[in-house]
């Protein structure tokens, strides 16, 4: 009989969902999988279509982002009444709201409990000192249950050991049999000129005013922002585009068509929109946060960039087609290091090792 595992996401979007897709169905071989979620803006309109149809898909109607007592209690509740009816095996919390509640909710002494922050909210750039305070003691508290945070990248590893030794990392994967399958679909709708593009949403974290000045230093070239957010109006350069939220085939498209992958991040945990530019042979051009700085090396498989300068002239090294070299060991580290499978065998040998102890 197949142990049931609870899987707990907030922020049903971005790159947590492209997460837990890739993981998540692999995993349903093995398990019985509950998915607890909360929606947001960037949550694609056709999420349900992309996960396994043995994954049971719930609803916690009053998770949401801010800081909210009342709707954070009453979601606890919902996690509390959820766990009732599944008596899962196995916890897995993901995003520091999720982890926070969940730790609550829950003290990982009956359960085997598991967190993955994708990101600390402490490290959020965007938010006062005072918060950003009050976000660390959050963690710092929660910490103190019995959980094993499970990092993404080695820089949120090592955030992570300062705050619990019960710590862990396993490394974002790419499901590269899928994205190969979709990239054979996805055709570009013609001939463009040189393009450097991103995805994602356009707020703080992403970096939205260092793209600005990039694309304001190049405007001979052409700037796209696949996604859309609070941050658009920052955005004016008349070289850039924004595509506003599309779905999964024409964000590809978008993809396949550009040349550069642009990703001026003021923080990351480890971004899968960077691993699945790194597979589709992109040249990667990144900021020195932490979760990017872990991945990429400069001269090796593509450019960390501190300065605008540093961006330009990394651009015009790929404009110019001197990056083959480092596109090629990118894409060679992404099949060995960087995928689903690697990733869904060290989740499912964590998880076991739990239950046996």
């Amino acid at each position: 009989m197949q142990k049931k595992l609870l899987w707990i996401v907030e922020a049903m979007g971005g790159g947590v969902f492209t997460y837990s897709v890739e993981l998540v169905n692999r995993l349903a071989d093995r398990y019985e999988i509950y998915l607890a979620y909360g929606l947001r803006p960037e949550t694609p309109p056709d999420f349900k279509e992309r996960f396994d149809r043995r994954v049971h898909l719930i609803e916690v109607r009053n998770f949401c982002r801010e800081i909210r007592p009342a709707r954070d209690f009453g979601a606890l509740l919902e996690l509390r009444r959820l766990a009732r009816t599944i008596r899962p095996d196995l916890i897995h919390l993901h995003s520091s709201k999720a982890g926070a509640l969940g730790r609550l909710a829950w003290d990982g002494k009956k359960i085997p409990l598991f967190y993955t922050p994708h990101g600390y909210s402490f490290l959020m750039e965007d938010c006062s000192p005072l918060k950003r305070t009050i976000y660390r003691a959050i963690e710092a508290v929660c910490a103190r249950r019995r959980c094993t945070t499970i990092s993404c990248g080695e820089g949120e590893y090592r955030e992570s050991l300062r705050l619990t030794r019960r710590a862990a990392w396993v490394p974002n994967g790419i499901d590269v049999e899928e994205l190969r399958g979709l990239l054979h679909q996805t055709k570009p709708s013609g001939a463009s000129p040189f393009t450097v593009y991103t995805l994602g949403r356009i707020c703080t974290q992403k970096g939205p005013e260092r793209f600005e000045e990039v694309a304001r230093a190049m405007p001979d070239l052409r700037f796209v922002w696949v996604g859309d957010g609070e941050l658009r109006d920052t955005l004016t350069a008349p070289n850039i585009e924004i595509t506003g939220w599309v779905g999964r085939e024409e964000a590809l498209r978008r993809a396949v068509e550009g040349d550069v992958f642009l990703l001026p991040s003021r923080w990351e945990g480890l971004p899968m929109s960077l691993l699945e530019s790194m597979y589709m042979g992109k040249t990667c051009v990144v900021s020195d946060a932490a979760g990017n700085r872990d991945v990429i090396h400069t001269g090796e498989n593509g450019f960390v960039c501190r300065r605008v300068e540093e961006y330009v002239q990394a651009i015009r090294q790929a404009q110019s087609r001197r990056t083959g070299p480092l596109i090629r060991r990118a894409r060679q580290q992404v099949m060995e290091t960087y995928n689903a499978q690697a990733m869904a065998q060290a989740y499912h040998t964590i998880y076991e090792t739990a239950c046996a102890g």
